[in-house]
């Protein structure tokens, strides 16, 4: 989410208590090119280190004089003397030194007027591996995921789509011929995804056969990498998750649903490698008797979200369609492809300094089951949300959650227009009829940006 990004980085550049900073995300989701492109914006001198390309680096990073290792960096860098005052300091590829991590604490403590940013690929795996200890309170966090709808519509020269959104509210009445712009950018955004270079390719006048090749230059990366994951017996089970996830979007994770074979714990184990790694993230169960959500959240039980909705499509097979049913209004008629864009972005709903999260709650009851796709909160307000792929759906297990949760706002994305309104309704109870009341706030699918906005809105009018 390039736009949030921006903001946390120009935010934490003028920080007084300003800590190193270290970008964690997947592969080739752009921290390297965000991090040069705020550097541009900030007017600030970029002094680029690849430890990738420096491993003689490690030697100096494990001595943690950072005079010596500032000397050495001017060196490498050849850019003269490193200033704190105009220049950022980007350690890119840190996984490739783990010893260049403990050091970040030094020089919060010893260059607090040094702007130090740190990312690289497969920086997870350094940090769950690494034998020292992490400098907690001295670095902080940005996480970073796949581009959202909005910075692909501006990719595309869509600002006045973008004004658009951002001016609507549930009191305007809303411009149909927006709304029909709108669906078939999403149905584009929903094929080419958010990684940067597909989107790169696509705007500037690339078809979708060309899409898919960097989609699949994209995947054979990651495939790559897997020997990095684990050892040697631990590469099939990785495979075979990696092309189970893109299908099983929406449902519950049950390692026998890849391979009824294999131990569940063995698959677990490799599925976590996975998730370490960005490649899909869980929606965990929440019982939502309370706040956070995190407190009654039950990570054994599950559902996946791929890491991008266009390498998604990919993987299941979107190569095969021809171009005119791809463009098609029923192409997007499928939940776990709408499900899986609204999650992509939900996971970013509290910001990107935070850990991606998301949540949903399931009542597995064999006569009165109920399942709500995603559960927000909002200050103390706890929010269901429930996806839907068309223009119909029913409510019944969002009913079914205000009666047990008291909800007093309940959220639904589909295709129709936005709108809102008031609903009683009486539905089966233990012992007898129990009389329900909520707003039901409904938006399009790709409003899931003005979601908080929105939420707002509706709540103060309520």
């Amino acid at each position: 989410m390039k736009r949030i990004a921006d903001q946390y980085l120009l935010e934490w550049l003028k920080s007084k208590n300003r800590k190193p900073l270290v970008i964690r995300g997947a592969r080739q989701v752009g921290k390297s090119t965000l991090v040069r492109n705020f550097a541009e914006q900030a007017n600030r001198t970029l002094y680029e280190i690849n430890l990738e390309k420096n491993l003689k680096l490690d030697a100096v990073f494990r001595r943690l004089n950072i005079t010596e290792i500032v000397r050495e960096l001017e060196i490498v860098a050849g850019q003269g003397q490193i200033s704190g005052e105009k220049g950022i300091l980007f350690l890119d590829e840190i996984q490739a030194v783990p010893s260049a991590i403990p050091a970040l604490r030094y020089f919060f403590e010893e260059c607090p007027n040094l702007p130090v940013i740190a990312a690289g690929s497969l920086l997870e795996f350094a940090l769950a591996d690494a034998n020292f200890s992490m400098p907690v309170g001295r670095i902080e966090y940005l996480y970073l995921g796949p581009l959202a709808f909005t910075e692909f519509l501006r990719a595309n020269g869509e600002d006045q789509l973008i004004e658009y959104l951002r001016n609507s509210h549930l009191n305007v009445q809303p411009i149909e011929s927006a709304h029909n712009k709108l669906l078939g950018r999403l149905r584009e955004y929903l094929l080419v995804g958010g990684m940067p270079e597909a989107v790169k390719v696509y705007s500037a006048g690339g078809g979708f056969p060309e899409v898919f090749k960097i989609h699949d230059s994209i995947m054979d990366t990651y495939r790559e990498d897997f020997s990095k994951y684990a050892r040697h017996e631990d590469l099939i089970r990785l495979q075979k998750i990696f092309d189970y996830i893109p299908s099983g979007v929406g449902r519950k994770f049950k390692p026998s649903n890849i391979d009824p074979l294999e131990k569940s714990l063995s698959m677990r184990r490799s599925a976590e490698l996975l998730m370490r790694a960005g490649i899909f993230n869980p929606v965990a169960h929440t019982s939502c008797s309370g706040i956070p959500l995190s407190a009654g959240a039950d990570i054994n039980k599950f559902k996946p979200l791929f890491l991008d909705i266009g390498l998604m499509n990919s993987i299941r097979g979107t190569h095969d369609l021809s171009p005119e049913k791809l463009v098609t209004r029923q192409f997007i008629n499928e939940g776990s492809m709408a499900e899986q864009f609204i999650g992509q972005h939900l996971l970013y709903f509290n910001g990107s300094g935070k850990r991606p999260a998301a949540y949903y709650w399931v009542r597995e009851e064999r006569a009165s089951g109920a399942e709500v796709d995603f559960i927000v909160t909002f200050g103390e307000t706890i929010i269901p949300i429930e996806v839907k792929a068309g223009l119909s759906g029913s409510l019944k297990s969002l009913l079914q959650f205000v009666a047990q949760k008291k909800s007093r706002l309940c959220v639904r994305f589909d295709q129709h227009q936005p709108s809102q309104q008031d609903i009683g309704h009486e539905i089966k109870g233990g012992s007898g009829t129990i009389r329900v009341e909520f707003r039901f706030l409904s938006l399009p699918l790709y409003m899931i940006e003005e979601l908080s906005r929105l939420i707002a809105e509706a709540l103060q009018t309520h």
